[in-house]
């Protein structure tokens, strides 16, 4: 290899690593704003609404997956095996990034990432159009994308893997009017969706300001204002979690009967 390619490799590793050194920075919501934005996806994929997957466009209104029993099944030892696949273009970085963020759910609950051997439903966890996931359990192998460019991040996997669990983004549950006021005059036109309440189950939990599910307060907006404020107290941040929260740990251990 001759000095000038020896020296674009140093340069483009050298890049690489300040992105992402940047990017470690920004808010769960951000990264995956960022790595969804304008994506054209590929045929045969799932409907995708900001991150989370549908069989088809006609299922987004259906009801909460955890009404009919798309929860992972415990096992006779209490624990909740979940079986995943990892694609092959992961680098080792990458798949230590993302395997850390299993783990962490094993040292805080009853969930247990397996890699999977044949087991029939189980995640397959790919690099595909952006971060994206199924609510529950669909069945079979279902995809759980984690795009290599913008979604390789410790609490941007944790979120995906919430969703994969049963559980929506905080700033949608049942009570959020009394927490969260959606200013919908600052949210970008076709995003409105992104801000519709559903029937959560809420395992009996507060509104969350500090869970990983909650979006930054600039989440979709189109003028750089914001498009939640917090009330009665305006001036209370949220979105800034790096990771889950003692209230999204308890609201799982609760679903899952831990």
């Amino acid at each position: 290899m001759d000095v000038k390619c020896v020296l674009g490799l140093v340069v483009l590793l050298a890049v690489s690593a300040w992105a992402e050194e940047v990017f470690q920075d920004l808010t769960v919501s951000e990264l995956i704003e960022r790595a969804n934005k304008n994506i054209v996806r590929s045929p045969g994929l799932p409907h995708v609404v900001d991150d989370i997957a549908y069989v088809s466009e006609g299922l987004r209104n259906a009801d909460p997956c955890t009404s009919y029993g798309c929860m992972w099944p415990k096992s006779s030892d209490g624990n909740v095996y979940i079986p995943y696949t990892l694609s092959r273009v992961y680098t080792s970085r990458e798949v230590s990034v993302i395997e850390r963020a299993l783990q962490s759910f094993h040292h805080v609950s009853c969930i247990r990432f397996v890699r999977r051997t044949s087991q029939r439903d189980y995640l397959k966890i790919q690099s595909l159009d952006g971060c994206y996931s199924f609510i529950g359990r669909r069945g079979y192998g279902q995809e759980l994308s984690l795009r290599r460019s913008g979604c390789i991040y410790h609490h941007t996997v944790q979120h995906e893997m919430l969703h994969a669990l049963g559980f929506h983004h905080e700033q949608t549950r049942s009570d959020r009017d009394q927490y969260i006021r959606v200013l919908l005059e600052n949210v970008t036109p076709g995003m409105e969706h992104n801000f519709d309440k559903v029937n959560t189950l809420n395992q009996e939990t507060t509104y969350d300001y500090g869970s990983v599910m909650h979006y930054f307060n600039t989440a979709f907006s189109k003028n750089s204002l914001p498009t939640m404020v917090a009330i009665p107290d305006s001036n209370v941040k949220f979105g800034f979690a790096t990771e889950m929260s003692q209230k999204d740990i308890i609201r799982l251990n609760r679903l899952y009967k831990c």
